[in-house]
């Protein structure tokens, strides 16, 4: 069984609007069809475009908001390298931070609902975390089957 150590965090407005429980199924789905099983630990926020803005000027020179970041604890993910198990077990992957109003905002443009749009944002912010990346067309073409894959799975929590 897999162990996730997962600290979510829901800036105040959006509290009432997301379940904790319902971001602990898509993050845990998408390590699950990533093939990860042995104990991990990250972080999940839920946050403004304020937060996500300034996030982004801070550590990628982007004056905007955008709809996720992930800052990953190793270079290159932990797909970069085979998983070592450090002292206490536990492979330490880093933090995932989705805008709240820009997912809400994305769901609309797309017409599909919220919860969509914020599982795809989940999904693919951890698989950031893992080593996946969009840069190239085979990359890109991996990663959107697995954020695919974790979607369907979703759909029946």
């Amino acid at each position: 069984m897999l162990k996730i150590q997962l600290s979510i965090r829901i800036e105040k407005p959006f509290v009432s609007l997301i379940s904790k429980q319902w971001l602990r199924k898509a993050v845990k789905l998408t390590l699950v069809y990533a093939g990860i099983s042995l104990p991990v630990e990250l972080g999940l926020v839920i946050a403004g475009d304020g937060t996500v803005h300034e996030l982004n000027r801070t550590y990628r020179s982007v004056d905007s908001t955008t709809d996720v970041i992930a800052f990953a604890l190793s270079e290159g993910g932990a797909k970069a390298e085979p998983f070592v198990a450090p002292p206490d077990d536990v492979i330490h992957l880093g933090e995932v931070i989705v805008s709240y109003p820009q997912a809400k905002r994305q769901a609309e443009e797309q017409r599909h609902p919220l919860e969509k749009e914020l599982a795809l944002l989940v999904a693919h912010g951890v698989l950031h975390l893992l080593g996946y990346d969009h840069e190239l067309p085979e990359q890109a073409r991996k990663m959107k089957a697995m954020e695919s894959s974790v979607l369907d799975a979703i759909k029946t929590i």
